[in-house]
């Protein structure tokens, strides 16, 4: 492959909050699929221009992270290629908002556009070795919205299937809550952890499968905001259950586990912690009650933490080739 040409490329995506698995068992062929929705911040932002190879560097937070992804995208496309990357803003690592599989993408979509490369999303999680569990990730970089995605077939290189996709209610908003805690479970230790979990009782997995085709994506679809915060925080109750064993309880110990009753008491209505945490969050009615609950969760971490906040973001990453 040839470089393209031009300017560098300039990359912003969008973080993601996971709203939990469907399958833990894979009793059906298929483990864990999930539900999960784009959020405009925190999101990165980073640039990618040529450089001669065999030449990768990185610049600004996360850059030891994005040149491995730099070298994986070109040694395992076949790439003969160099790379300049600077990451201006990054989002907080290991925190349950998807900052590895958006650095990931991001870093070799800026590679294929300049080398002219794969550019679908799940092509580049496959070559870049993302979403090997869970793909909310990949397909709300691609476009953003309120993402179902169907699980990965044991043994398969694919990313999970997207089943469902919409954008989610203009009015709807979001407040998470990143509090300084300890980090949540990646690479080899969040495999390890799976690999330890006890098959989650057939009945509960039902049951979540039944709220989400029954409750959650219909109240959606209708923007009934009640009804989709009620069938989530339910959710999250019950999958939280499955990773227990892992984290110590149905949701992160330490600040974690005692800012989501405090959310809910606020008056939102849905309301969950992201992945492994330590980010809990909240959905919730129009940008002002956003704002009150974002200002109230400052206050409950007094500083030991960030808090975002806005509506949800329905597109996918921007992605943009600056002049040469």
């Amino acid at each position: 492959m040839s470089p393209s040409g031009g300017g560098p490329v300039v990359i912003e995506a969008p973080g993601r909050l996971h709203f939990g698995v469907l399958d833990l068992r894979g009793d059906l062929g298929r483990r864990f699929g999930g539900i999960g929705a784009a959020i405009p911040s925190p999101s990165l932002l980073l640039d990618v221009a040529l450089a001669e190879p065999p030449l990768v560097t990185a610049e600004g937070p996360d850059a030891e992270r994005a040149v491995a992804f730099a070298r994986r995208f070109l040694d395992r496309a076949g790439i003969a290629g160099g790379a300049r990357i600077r990451v201006r803003r990054a989002m907080p690592a290991h925190a349950g908002l998807g900052s590895g599989t958006q650095l990931a993408l991001a870093v070799a979509r800026g590679l294929a556009e300049l080398y002219g490369g794969p550019r679908a999303a799940a092509d580049l999680a496959r070559i870049v070795q993302r979403g090997r569990r869970s793909a909310i990730g990949t397909w709300a970089f691609e476009l953003g919205g309120f993402i179902l995605e169907g699980g990965r077939r044991e043994g398969a290189d694919e990313v999970a299937p997207l089943l469902a996709r919409y954008p989610v209610p203009a009015s709807w908003c979001y407040v998470a809550v990143v509090p300084n805690a300890a980090p949540g479970l990646s690479g080899e230790a969040e495999a390890d952890a799976f690999r330890r979990l006890p098959p989650p009782p057939a009945a509960e997995v039902e049951t979540v499968s039944h709220l989400v085709l029954m409750q959650l994506l219909p109240a959606l679809v209708e923007e009934e905001l009640a009804a989709f915060g009620a069938a989530l925080s339910e959710i999250q109750r019950i999958t939280g259950g499955w990773f227990a064993p892992a984290q110590g309880g149905v949701f992160a110990p330490g600040p974690t586990r005692e800012l989501i009753p405090l959310l809910a008491a606020a008056g939102a209505p849905g309301v969950g912690q992201s992945s492994w945490g330590p980010t809990a969050y909240a959905v919730l009615e129009g940008a002002q009650a956003a704002r009150a609950l974002a200002a109230r969760a400052e206050q409950w971490i007094g500083g030991r933490g960030r808090v975002f906040h806005g509506s949800f973001q329905n597109t996918g990453a921007d992605v943009r080739l600056q002049p040469a």
